[in-house]
């Protein structure tokens, strides 16, 4: 039976699924194997994770975390899923600095397609990464870290330059946050104040439709010095704040009290069932902070054809980074994040759509979730793209951890 990805929208072409128990194990299955590709969580709605050969899974190598209190560093396992490494961090009393929505997905994976949490201040997940290692295409181990400029091609490396078996994480004292969620903003206001809102928190969150009058949530997670349940406003912009007993505490973080970070950060609790439990699709395009309100008036001018297939949208910003590949290089973002209905043909006809409409303003994409751009309209938006590419084929000149979706990212 052919493996499916986590929506089930892509059936995997793999040959095979290895479960290796051991770095030696994995060593040998790459070193033998024409194409090969690592397969996490599965959280990816495009093929980024497929193969004409076999996939790897190494969620079953025998690995543990090291945590170095005195670099403030964290090296755990690639195939962890975030919820397992952060909750191994916090029984260490340290953290990390962000977080994204779902602690479900795995942290090679997680970083190799740019997915990220949010707020003015913090980057991608991909920029904590101080090292990496992994099992290259003739089957040895390469260990990568900030001494070398590799480090920025490979944090956000789509499965590309070999399979990863542990990731070091620079870390923080464990600190504590307090989600508010407030109801029913108008997007006039919204709009009008978009700046303010999206700092008013360490991490923000905008949660709407493009054809509605209102926006549907403000989701604040602030980092507090204390767990007590100090008074917040009722109201802000308009919007009404959200009560706890409106919340499924079997899906969704709690709000009060306030919480330990990896309890807090991310929308899902790790026991459920994330996002709408996989009847969709996901589509993320970043724009420059400068240009926030022009790419969402422009989606909301579409409002009425985007919706008939649309969950929802979530709404963030990040700050800018370095990594080649990065959806935030050089820029502070907003990232416009699409939740689909699971109308295939429909979605896949609305992208080249949306995505002529925010050209003038130069939109980047999540890798590892729906986008229709080509290699000239992404050559055009990566100024390093060309050198990744040309990093890849000196590491793997064979192909190995080749896939139609890298040639398609390629040219």
């Amino acid at each position: 039976m052919a493996e499916l990805n986590w929506s089930e929208n892509i059936e995997y072409t793999a040959s095979a699924l290895h479960h290796p128990t051991s770095v030696a194990e994995l060593q040998e299955l790459v070193a033998a194997a024409t194409h090969v590709k690592a397969l996490g969580t599965r959280h990816s709605f495009n093929r980024i994770a497929d193969t004409e050969g076999a996939q790897i899974s190494t969620a079953s190598l025998d690995l543990s975390a090291t945590i170095d209190h005195d670099a403030m560093t964290a090296t755990v396992p690639g195939g962890w899923s975030y919820a397992m490494v952060a909750s191994t961090l916090e029984a260490a009393g340290v953290a990390l600095s962000n977080m994204g929505s779902l602690p479900h997905i795995s942290i090679a994976g997680g970083s190799a397609t740019g997915t990220h949490g949010s707020g003015d201040a913090n980057q991608i997940l991909a920029a904590e990464i101080s090292a990496l290692d992994l099992v290259t295409a003739d089957g040895s181990l390469k260990h990568v870290d900030r001494a070398s400029p590799e480090l920025a091609a490979m944090a956000v490396g789509l499965g590309a330059f070999g399979i990863v078996t542990a990731v070091t994480l620079d870390v923080q004292p464990s600190y504590l946050v307090r989600q508010d969620l407030y109801k029913g903003a108008s997007w006039d206001v919204v709009l009008e104040n978009l700046d303010e809102v999206m700092a008013s928190a360490y991490s923000v969150n905008l949660h709407a439709d493009f054809s509605s009058s209102d926006t549907r949530t403000i989701w604040q997670k602030s980092r507090v010095a204390t767990d007590a349940v100090d008074a917040v406003p009722a109201e802000l912009w308009g919007a009404t704040r959200l009560d706890q007993t409106e919340l499924d505490p079997g899906r969704v973080t709690s709000l009060l009290p306030p919480g330990p970070w990896n309890e807090r950060l991310p929308h899902f609790v790790p026991e459920g069932a994330p996002s709408v439990g996989g009847d969709e699709l996901q589509t993320e395009y970043f724009v420059d902070r400068s240009n926030a309100v022009a790419a969402i008036d422009t989606l909301r001018s579409m409002g009425t054809r985007i919706d008939p297939h649309l969950h929802g949208t979530e709404i963030r910003t990040l700050a800018a980074d370095d990594m080649w590949l990065s959806p935030t290089i050089g820029r502070d973002c907003l990232c416009i994040g699409f939740t689909w209905k699971k109308h295939v043909r429909e979605v896949l006809s609305l992208l080249p759509e949306i995505e002529a409409a925010l050209a003038p303003l130069e939109p980047t994409p999540h890798w590892g979730k729906l986008f229709a751009f080509t290699h000239a309209e992404l050559a055009r938006r990566f100024d390093r793209l060309d050198d990744f590419v040309g990093l890849v084929h000196e590491l793997d000149p064979s192909g190995k951890f080749d896939n139609s979706f890298l040639r398609r990212i390629a040219g």
